[in-house]
């Protein structure tokens, strides 16, 4: 069964996007037929996957408001996923969709013909709530929620879960919410500590682990259009690594999620 996970936070620069990338290639080290979706009209996925989305002809936006099919905007990476690339024509996308009714189901009816192609399908949401959003959590099976490590970053995480929580009442009442990935970990600090466990105590939801740890692998990675999944041993790529294993072990091996609170 193919598993749709989207990775949404409204808030930016928490490590969502290379989220997406570093997880979607640790899953096909793990020889899971991995496809990364870029609903982010800025194109960040698609750039950091070595695409320059100014060059592409059709994206994701095409196939969401025309009769375009999903598998022929499909491009291959360097790391081994597929990708349906974004350009800036997606900011639009709110405004065809709004006319078109079930306007939420857009993005589910997209990848539906692609769910015998694919093991594992990731969502990159946008730095919104909106209606690319809100598609991607009806699309999906599970919404996992990268977090900064540090107070400020919890702004707008309520709402959010809000958000969640009508997605699941009105047009995906399956959405499971894993929980909150901690990002930009530094563990020298208390207050990264003490943010950890204020997520779990404010928001009653589980923190993954391990912690994604700061590090300038993460951005030499996108700016050499690849993941920090490639090349040289460090810690970024063992985190996602470990997160990788966890997640495919709950959903195809019937284990638990390793969390902080265990």
């Amino acid at each position: 069964m193919t598993m749709v996970l989207a990775v949404a936070n409204q808030k930016g620069g928490v490590a969502k996007t290379t989220t997406v990338a570093s997880l979607g290639a640790a899953l096909v080290g793990l020889d899971q037929r991995v496809l990364v979706v870029d609903l982010d009209p800025q194109g960040c996925l698609t750039f950091s996957l070595g695409h320059n989305p100014d060059r592409l002809d059709v994206s994701i936006y095409d196939v969401l408001t025309s009769d375009i099919h999903a598998k022929e905007v499909l491009l291959d990476t360097a790391e081994g996923v597929s990708l349906l690339p974004a350009t800036i024509d997606l900011a639009g996308a709110d405004a065809v969709l709004l006319m078109k009714p079930g306007r939420e189901f857009a993005l589910k009816r997209a990848l539906k013909p692609l769910h015998d192609e694919f093991d594992v399908i990731i969502l990159d949401c946008p730095p919104s709530l909106g209606i690319m959003t809100l598609n991607g959590l009806t699309a999906a099976d599970a919404v996992l929620v990268p977090l900064q490590c540090e107070t400020l970053a919890h702004r707008g995480v309520g709402q959010l879960l809000r958000t969640v929580s009508e997605v699941q009442q009105i047009t995906n009442p399956n959405l499971q919410l894993l929980g909150a990935l901690p990002t930009l970990y530094d563990s020298r600090t208390t207050h990264a500590r003490d943010v950890l466990a204020d997520v779990a105590d404010r928001y009653g939801m589980p923190v993954l682990a391990p912690a994604i740890p700061r590090t300038v692998r993460f951005a030499e990675a996108t700016a050499s259009g690849a993941t920090v999944m490639a090349g040289r041993k460090n810690k970024g790529a063992e985190a996602y690594r470990e997160l990788a294993e966890s997640l495919a072990g709950y959903w195809w091996g019937g284990e638990e999620l390793v969390t902080f609170s265990e």
